[in-house]
């Protein structure tokens, strides 16, 4: 009936790939093309005709014209605009409108022209193919009355990506956790094979906190993306899309633009390439305008370390969900914001076909899952590896800097103190002859060694590591009670030295936290950050989310990156932290400055290469600055109102 050629294919299990590779040859060798005509009934058929005759008389288009005719009476913008690229066609275009108008009333032109080919191909599938009889209702049918429904679908739909979320943060903190143990460990040892000095600070707290700050996360990206390809894979997605379509018609938006929306919470440089599906112009552009309100997968490693580092664990994937739903709030409001002031026009319909639904095989989902995680590890080796170093360079230079104390004299004083103590605690005990002291340190560094081994059991099993009180009147902790047993006699005496160690070490690291925070203070990105703080004081950001920030631009990830970098570089060396324990041990940083940063993040624009897209699909530098622009104020005013609100509310 239609002379094409047909082969039997199954995609997902790869039956009939080669067939159909080869049948593309042989009909593209052969040259010849099918000639399908469908006929649109008597009142489209005449319309069609006289359109045809007006192209005649144009004599300048050189599609085939019964084609041209048939797209310009669908108002397909893609090929309007091809059309009027050619000589004499004004007066087609004209008679093409009129002809709509004439016949609006008569016939849905929106959908008509679908029904007869849909119509075309079920005449061509009944002929051609003898069907088993089937129940009336499949199963697929079944699942939709409850997963398309008109009132439960959306709710359904948000339930789900919850459910999402929560699994990539629950299931994801688990290997993170051992992923962060392990950078930690790599810096301690760095610090003891490698001298003191630049070399080592550049591979511990460049490159290993900055680049093991990204890596961290790359469990939660897989996880986020399997979950995501399960999705897509059993046809749900698609029925998110027809869900969703009523909400986006509402605001302007052609229901086409899920597919590329949906792209951008993998990454906004192929959400904005995906609008090109739409052919009218004011949707493409609307659907560019708000896609990075979609947050990619490079802001997640932020969303998730803010809500691991100032939320219960139960809380995190809640509060993660709600960020990327409070996103998808906000490219409504603005898609009709856009739709009603910029690109005011009526919308187009959708229509789209509802597979069945299937099980997804576990190689396509893997596949997709171990894409995405190749890609972000390939950026993480690249771009994010140079962005840590960079951010090493200006947050350790310049080097002579002036400093407020002498800190070597201060650990001078501290040892001396600490020594002191020493000596009066021997006396004490009575400790005099030199095979009775290093019985005591011999105890000590066994106490020593107990806490490293609790500390390290109790981080495999994700629990807190215990915390050992010394102050002077603090009683020995339960955990040294086979020691104290093995050694009653001078337990006492070591119990007291065990606490003069650990304080000298507090001592020790309070000297060199805070010599490194004020040489930090007078670096280059120091000099940067207060630079651009007052802009974003107001919103309760210091001088390093600043630079963040502003590295941000280049990449999402990089966020995580230089906050990394500036906190191992402000830290103590000797004792390296992962990036988490860091921020809940600064002061500055708050559950509400958290909340802020992410929604600012949510809000600002997108990375470097999404932005040099966004002006290559739009044809114009003009659209490219107008959303760096809006993105970066609707950021600060909406940052600075949650900001307040919250202080308001004593938070």
């Amino acid at each position: 009936m239609t002379g094409a050629t047909i082969v039997s294919t199954v995609g997902r299990t790869n039956i009939g790939t080669k067939e159909l590779l080869e049948a593309t040859v042989s009909v593209a060798a052969s040259q010849k093309a099918p000639g399908v005509t469908i006929n649109y009934g008597d009142l489209l058929e005449g319309k069609i005709s006289e359109l045809v005759e007006e192209l005649k008389q144009a004599g300048t288009v050189t599609y085939p014209l019964r084609w041209v005719a048939v797209k310009l009476l669908e108002k397909d913008a893609d090929v309007i605009g091809k059309v009027m690229r050619f000589e004499n066609t004004e007066a087609v275009i004209e008679k093409a409108k009129a002809i709509r108008e004439e016949i609006k009333d008569q016939v849905d032109l929106d959908v008509i022209f679908q029904e007869y080919r849909h119509r075309f191909a079920v005449e061509v599938y009944n002929t051609c193919l003898t069907q088993a009889p089937t129940q009336l209702e499949t199963r697929s049918d079944r699942y939709d009355k409850i997963l398309t429904h008109r009132i439960l679908g959306l709710p359904i739909f948000m339930v789900v990506m919850w459910l999402l979320f929560n699994f990539v943060n629950t299931v994801g903190a688990i290997p993170q956790g051992w992923i962060e143990d392990g950078f930690t460990a790599l810096q301690a040892w760095v610090v003891t094979v490698i001298p003191e000095g630049q070399l080592q600070s550049l591979i511990s707290d460049g490159i290993i906190a900055g680049v093991g700050a990204v890596l961290s996360f790359v469990p939660l990206i897989l996880l986020l993306f399997l979950g995501i390809s399960f999705l897509e894979d059993t046809g749900y997605m698609a029925r998110a899309a027809f869900v969703i379509d009523r909400v986006m018609r509402a605001c302007g938006l052609h229901g086409k633009s899920f597919i590329p929306l949906l792209l951008g919470f993998g990454c906004s440089v192929p959400s904005v390439m995906g609008a090109r599906i739409l052919d009218n112009y004011k949707d493409r552009m609307v659907t560019i305008l708000i896609t990075p309100f979609m947050s990619c997968s490079a802001r997640l490693p932020v969303y998730t370390l803010f809500a691991a580092a100032f939320f219960p664990p139960e809380w995190a994937g809640t509060v993660v969900f709600a960020v990327y739903a409070l996103g998808i709030v906000f490219g409504i409001v603005f898609a009709k914001i856009f739709r009603k002031y910029l690109f005011a026009g009526e919308a187009e319909p959708f229509v789209m076909e509802l597979p069945p639904y299937h099980l997804p095989t576990l190689k396509a989902t893997l596949t997709h899952m171990f894409e995405r995680g190749i890609m972000y590890l390939k950026k993480a080796g690249t771009f994010i590896l140079a962005a840590s170093i960079l951010v090493w360079f200006i947050t350790t230079y310049p080097m002579d800097v002036e400093y407020s104390k002498d800190y070597d004299a201060l650990h001078d004083q501290v040892a001396q103190t600490y020594e002191m103590k020493d000596a009066e605690t021997l006396a004490h005990f009575g400790i005099a002859t030199d095979e009775q002291k290093d019985q005591v340190n011999e105890i000590v560094d066994n106490m020593k060694s107990t806490v490293a081994d609790a500390t390290t059991q109790a981080e495999d099993a994700g629990e807190a590591a215990p915390e050992i009180e010394v102050e002077d009147d603090s009683e020995a902790p339960e955990l040294f009670n086979d020691i104290k047993e093995q050694n009653e006699q001078l337990f006492p005496v070591a119990w007291a030295m065990y606490k003069n160690s650990a304080n000298l070490d507090d001592e020790n690291q309070k000297i060199d936290e805070e010599k490194n925070s004020e040489k930090l203070e007078q670096s280059y990105a120091a000099m940067f950050g207060k630079a651009i703080n007052p802009v974003l004081k107001p919103l309760g950001f210091d001088w390093k989310i600043g630079v963040s920030l502003v590295a941000g631009l280049a990449a999402k990830e990089v966020v995580v990156s230089t906050l990394g970098t500036i906190y191992a570089v402000g830290g103590d060396t000797d004792h390296p932290q992962a990036l988490t324990d860091y921020l809940q041990n600064d002061p500055h940083f708050t559950p509400l400055i958290a909340l802020t940063l992410m929604l600012f993040i949510l809000i600002y624009p997108p990375c470097i290469a999404a932005l040099a897209v966004i002006k290559r699909e739009t044809g114009s530098w003009k659209w490219m600055l107008f959303m760096f622009c809006y993105e970066n104020a609707f950021a600060w005013i909406a940052c600075f109102i949650f900001y307040n609100i919250g202080l308001a509310l004593g938070f």
